[in-house]
């Protein structure tokens, strides 16, 4: 009796023992696991996008980095200039807002050294207005706004090209209101920052607008738009990186996730075709 006694003190003595070290691999792995959590979010990418579709793009990989080790921080920026002068001074790893056309000629007028590295899709520039139904409506004298930096004006001269309202001088590469030399009805043209141009678009005929503006307010190129960029446009949306960074591993993880089978499906279900994708 007295041997079963201290045999049964032996076996719960060992399962206590046991449930112990077993509680003890648990805290363990628990500590491990939250410091391999700290770990990933040390791995910080700071990227800058506009409002509308790009950071909204952007949100929807910030999951599955964080599965990857990296915390994604997205900076909006509501003009084309600063996420690109922020890229060369270093306070961003990435930006997300802009095509190659206008990467090089900002590259060329302030001498940074900013190169792209994926493109992800296009937004069609279109034409918007609030009083005309289609481009026929435009009478003599007509005011027409477009952008003001180089690429985005010579991409909205050529879209009124291509609806046979002005005709450009051949050769010339980035167009500007001085190369037509055709203009049947005397448009007139009026230059503006970008961001501005769907904020004056009650003070002009006809207003040639970056998707991401008329997004950000409240137009769909699809149904607002009289007029549409054609889909084969050179105008992709780019990642841009500072020269030298391109294989960062933090940077190639966030394209693969931007080129992803899940991002394409997102944008062709949320956009429903306002954007592409073109990868």
């Amino acid at each position: 009796m007295f041997k079963k006694h201290r045999f049964s003190q032996f076996i719960l003595g060992a399962a206590a023992a046991v449930l112990l070290m077993s509680g003890c691999d648990s805290k363990v792995e628990s500590q491990n696991n939250a410091q391999n959590a700290e770990n990933k979010k040390a791995e910080k990418l700071i990227v800058g996008a506009t409002p509308e579709p790009h950071a909204v793009m952007l949100e929807q990989v910030k999951s599955v980095l964080a599965n990857e080790g990296i915390a994604l921080e997205i900076k909006e920026f509501t003009d084309y200039v600063t996420p690109n002068k922020s890229l060369d001074d270093g306070s961003l790893d990435a930006n997300f807002f802009q095509h190659k056309p206008y990467l090089d000629s900002f590259n060329k007028e302030h001498g940074t050294k900013l190169i792209s590295v994926a493109g992800i899709h296009l937004e069609p520039m279109g034409v918007y207005s609030k009083t005309l139904k289609s481009l026929d409506e435009l009478k003599e004298g007509d005011l027409i706004s477009l952008p003001n930096d180089p690429s985005n004006g010579a991409r909205a001269l050529r879209i009124l090209e291509a609806n046979a309202l002005i005709k450009l001088k051949e050769g010339v590469e980035l167009a500007s209101v001085q190369d037509i030399v055709e203009n049947p009805k005397n448009l007139k043209f009026k230059e503006m920052d970008a961001p501005q141009l769907a904020r004056a678009l009650g003070d002009v005929s006809a207003s040639v607008i970056n998707t991401n503006f008329a997004l950000l307010a409240g137009l769909n190129p699809l149904n607002d738009a009289i007029a549409l960029e054609s889909k084969d446009s050179p105008y992709v949306n780019i990642v841009a990186v500072k020269s030298g960074k391109e294989q960062d591993a933090r940077i190639q993880k966030l394209i693969q996730v931007l080129q992803s089978e899940s991002m394409r499906q997102f944008i062709l279900d949320h956009y429903k075709g306002a954007i592409l994708p073109s990868f």
